[in-house]
């Protein structure tokens, strides 16, 4: 039962739902069994995230973070690779983020700036990303675990820059200091009064952007076609002449630098100079928010925002009903995943007996 035998309407929007649309159930119960009301809880998160304009900021600012990181994920996807470094990629881009602004924020306006930190956040993602590409490619090293392993060492380093090279002189924050104006994306509350205090931002765009550059990437250039034919069969894909070192290499500098980019929303954007730990592991949501998408822009686009509602409603359900702490808006979240990844396939078996006939008769006809 291939992926393929299904319409895509079903494949890419149906099975989804039903995943999200059980998850919430088995998390309905959950609130049920500590003595709250699920509707009610289920109205809180809901309003939380969407009843009021600054709700509507903080989860469009926390999906922002999601469809970069996400989208890294998935082009990675594409080409048969697991890319689990898109974290320790964004922070990479955020160190390249901030060194753009520190040269830049004193001496030239932000839309100068921007296009600067663009490709240095994309840069230092992509060059991330590189050695592990190569030692999966030319050295047979397994990509999940090398890409897991530059998590740690990425934050290391962050740690140490933070520390003993950008620390502002005489603070103990482990942190840069705060960029000028020239360094600082606007942010679309000055436009919307009705954002409130969200951070939402310019950085918005480029993820907007982002999402029509891999559909076109993926589906509309010769480079997308031999990446999704690597990643369905790399032997095949040898005899046809496309060589897996160079498609491995491009595909994940190509993800490195997307999870880079998702650094401007956070540095640029919302803080306005660079923190330990910023991505607030947005890199590992990104590869939940790839595999509910199933790795296209439209998919990505949507669950980005689902997990941008788990995060700014959850907060708001943790206020609102005590009994339900952040740890359970995470566990909520961890059933999104669980349902969405590991138990994918728990109703395609079924949508395929109802559906795939009717795609054979229709092809044929």
């Amino acid at each position: 039962m291939s992926r393929g035998t299904l319409p895509g309407w079903v494949d890419y929007g149906l099975i989804p739902l039903l995943n999200v649309v059980v998850a919430f159930l088995f998390s309905g119960l959950v609130v049920l069994f500590i003595g709250e009301n699920p509707l009610e809880a289920a109205r809180l998160l809901l309003y939380g995230a969407f009843g009021y304009g600054e709700g509507i900021g903080f989860t469009l600012f926390f999906a922002t973070n999601f469809v970069l990181t996400g989208l890294a994920v998935a082009v990675a996807f594409h080409a048969g690779l697991f890319n689990i470094g898109a974290e320790g990629q964004a922070l990479l881009g955020g160190f390249g983020t901030a060194l753009a602004c520190l040269a830049l924020d004193r001496y030239v306006p932000w839309w100068v700036t921007f296009p600067v930190a663009i490709l240095a956040a994309a840069a230092f993602g992509a060059g991330w990303a590189l050695i592990p590409a190569w030692l999966q490619a030319a050295r047979g090293s397994h990509i999940v675990i090398t890409t897991i392993m530059f998590n740690f060492i990425a934050s290391a380093l962050m740690g140490y820059v933070l520390v003993d090279v950008l620390k502002q002189p005489g603070s103990m924050q482990p942190e840069t200091r705060t960029f000028e104006a020239g360094g600082q994306l606007p942010q679309f509350r000055e436009l919307i009064p009705a954002l409130g205090q969200a951070p939402l931002n310019v950085a918005a765009v480029v993820a907007i952007a982002a999402l029509v550059g891999v559909w076109v990437l993926v589906w509309r250039t010769r480079l997308g076609y031999a990446m999704r034919a690597f990643g369905l069969n790399p032997t095949a894909a040898g005899y046809a002449g496309i060589p897996a070192l160079r498609i491995t290499v491009v595909a994940m500098l190509i993800s490195g630098g997307l999870a880079g980019l998702m650094s401007l929303n956070e540095v640029m954007g919302a803080q306005g100079r660079l923190l330990l730990d910023f991505t607030a592991g947005a890199g590992f949501v990104g590869i939940a928010v790839a595999l509910m998408g199933r790795a296209h822009p439209v998919g990505i686009l949507f669950a980005a925002i689902l997990f941008g509602a788990l995060y700014q409603g959850g907060a708001e359900l943790a206020f609102d009903m005590p009994n339900i702490t952040r740890d359970m808006i995470v566990f909520i979240q961890g059933l999104v995943i669980l349902f969405a990844g590991a138990l994918e396939h728990m109703f395609r078996p079924a949508l395929t007996t109802l559906f795939a006939p009717r795609a054979a008769k229709a092809a044929t006809a």
